[in-house]
């Protein structure tokens, strides 16, 4: 990956990676991606050069993930999901795809909700985004229960990662990091019964990639979002949670098939 930066958006120092940008890559669509939880930016290392390749990609670190500073009443999908309309005001973006698995997913989804000519595309996955919740595991007890810290980062990585990155994750969420990303996924019941009713009015194209064996119920979740929403396709990849680590082959090319054409095959599809 590229250098790492931060600007000051929203008054928050936030961190992100952009690819060098080419003269022939001048007229070639943009790649939003927003980091997963509870990782980084850094997420993005395996399939960054093949996505790179064809396109200026700039990755970033939301607010209270990551090494980004965060305050308190962003830590929600619905919130985030105007902090990421800055995103895109801030970088100049002139209707990006949006790659946002975990965390990512409801954001996009509330801010293709909400300005529906935002986005090009958005991808998601492995993240809650439907109501009642089909939530499992670990991950339905960090949700719905008032609990300790966990040692999370280590549970929902995927093995096999370079130990720069895994550090940096450990970094992200050391002292009381943990604690304030976990208000996000707490505030998940209440705002995905707002999102319910809005998914049937979200005409973006969306793609959906999800781990068959996803430990926490996301794959179900993966399958009902499919149903409700108006213009989407879902691609089941068989892996656990962490699709985009676990086969970063297989998740650049649906992505990168993706942006190059395949998601005007869903519009109007429905």
């Amino acid at each position: 990956m590229d250098e790492e930066r931060f600007d000051v958006i929203d008054d928050l120092g936030i961190r992100y990676v952009a690819s060098p940008v080419g003269r022939e890559d001048r007229e070639a669509d943009t790649l939003l991606l927003l980091s997963p939880w509870p990782e980084s930016l850094y997420a993005y290392a395996p399939i960054w050069d093949a996505l790179a390749a064809e396109h200026p990609v700039i990755a970033v670190d939301l607010p209270g993930f990551g090494r980004s500073e965060g305050r308190a009443e962003l830590m929600s999908p619905r919130v985030m999901g105007e902090f990421v309309t800055h995103l895109v005001d801030h970088f100049g973006l002139e209707q990006p795809h949006a790659v946002g698995p975990d965390v990512g997913t409801a954001a996009l989804l509330f801010a293709a909700a909400a300005q529906p000519d935002l986005f090009r595309s958005v991808v998601v996955g492995g993240g809650a985004a439907t109501h009642p919740l089909t939530l499992r595991g670990v991950l339905k007890t960090l949700v719905t229960e008032d609990v300790g810290q966990p040692e999370v980062v280590s549970g929902f990585v995927a093995d096999g990662l370079p130990q720069q990155i895994r550090e940096d994750y450990a970094a992200s969420y050391a002292g009381d990091r943990l604690a304030g990303s976990l208000a996000y996924l707490r505030s998940y019941p209440a705002d995905l019964a707002a999102l319910d009713p809005l998914l049937a009015t979200v005409r973006t194209p969306v793609q959906i990639i999800a781990g068959r064996d996803d430990p926490y119920g996301l794959a179900r979740d993966a399958e009902v979002l499919n149903e409700k929403l108006p213009a989407s396709r879902l691609d089941v990849l068989d892996c656990g949670h962490a699709a985009w680590e676990e086969q970063p082959g297989n998740y650049a090319g649906i992505v990168t098939d993706w942006v190059d054409g395949s998601y005007l095959g869903v519009v109007g599809a429905r």
